[in-house]
């Protein structure tokens, strides 16, 4: 079958029944609001200065990233 006489598929929103429709927008709504509450915390954060640490481990957070590990010996503070 060539392109030109191929069916054309539905779109999403006409694939969909209309509580499905309504869900998702309802989805997208829940969504922009998030990230919008989330945008204006960001903008009101306070930045800490916090003074760097002494003697603390080079590289990546092992609480962050789960590297307990440093030279082979694990460590669990």
């Amino acid at each position: 079958m060539s392109e030109a006489n191929a069916p054309e598929e539905p779109s999403v929103a006409e694939a969909t029944s209309p509580a499905e429709a309504a869900r998702e927008e309802r989805v997208k709504a829940a969504a922009a609001r998030a990230l919008a509450e989330a945008e204006a915390r960001r903008k009101h954060a306070v930045q800490l200065d916090l003074p760097k640490e002494e003697g603390g481990r080079d590289g990546p957070e092992p609480v962050r990233f789960g590297d307990w590990e440093k030279k082979g010996i694990a460590t669990d503070f």
